[in-house]
């Protein structure tokens, strides 16, 4: 049986007092570059962004921009509310899955988001969703880090997934450029520097 987005939910607020300091060596060998690189994409004035997290992208966020930004477990927003504070950055905070966003369609310019749909457990009724709310000629634009193409990395990533949910909530496993391509966007193309299992994904509407 697949998590639901409760039992998601609860994991994500256990470890969020300790998420910056788990994914710090990431953070800082590889994620940060990444961060800026997603970032310089967005356009546009009204900008979405997903798993807002612990404000992580805050540093990232281009100026004179509108930015609503939403995460589903309430531990985390409460960080991204203290870092919001902290460095007096402009945006609007929201509690909301993105399996169901409050917004009306063709809302948004660029809806954006970073290591999001590895832990949303019905990632298609998600991915629509952003297709909604983004308005004609919009993009979404998601950091993603996927299954790999190596059937021996492959096959260690599905077997090692179990445990990876149980712990943190995200999955490993995801094949996220595929489920963008059945969204119904009008272009899906990956970033070239995108590696096998670290995707910078670009989606039109």
């Amino acid at each position: 049986m697949k998590p639901d987005s409760t039992v998601i939910r609860k994991r994500y607020d256990r470890i969020a007092p300790f998420f910056d300091l788990l994914e710090a060596p990431m953070e800082g060998l590889f994620f940060r570059q990444w961060r800026e690189r997603l970032w310089a994409k967005a356009v546009g004035y009204h900008i979405l962004e997903l798993g807002v997290g612990t404000g992580k992208n805050f540093d990232y966020y281009p100026k004179d921009a509108r930015i609503t930004a939403i995460d589903f477990s309430p531990k985390m927003l409460q960080q991204a509310t203290q870092a919001k504070s902290r460095k007096n950055i402009q945006v609007e905070l929201a509690l909301m899955d993105v399996q169901s966003l409050s917004y009306a369609d063709n809302s948004f310019d660029t809806v954006i988001g970073s290591f999001v749909f590895c832990s949303v457990p019905l990632p298609i009724k998600g991915l629509k969703e952003l297709h909604r709310v983004c308005k004609p000629g919009g993009q979404v634009l998601l950091l993603e880090h996927v299954i790999s193409s190596n059937p021996i990395l492959s096959r260690l990533m599905k077997l090692l997934n179990p445990v990876v949910v149980q712990l943190f909530g995200a999955n490993i496993n995801r094949d996220t450029t595929k489920n963008v391509k059945a969204c119904g966007f009008s272009s899906v193309r990956i970033d070239e520097r995108s590696s096998d299992i670290l995707k910078l994904i670009e989606a039109t509407k």
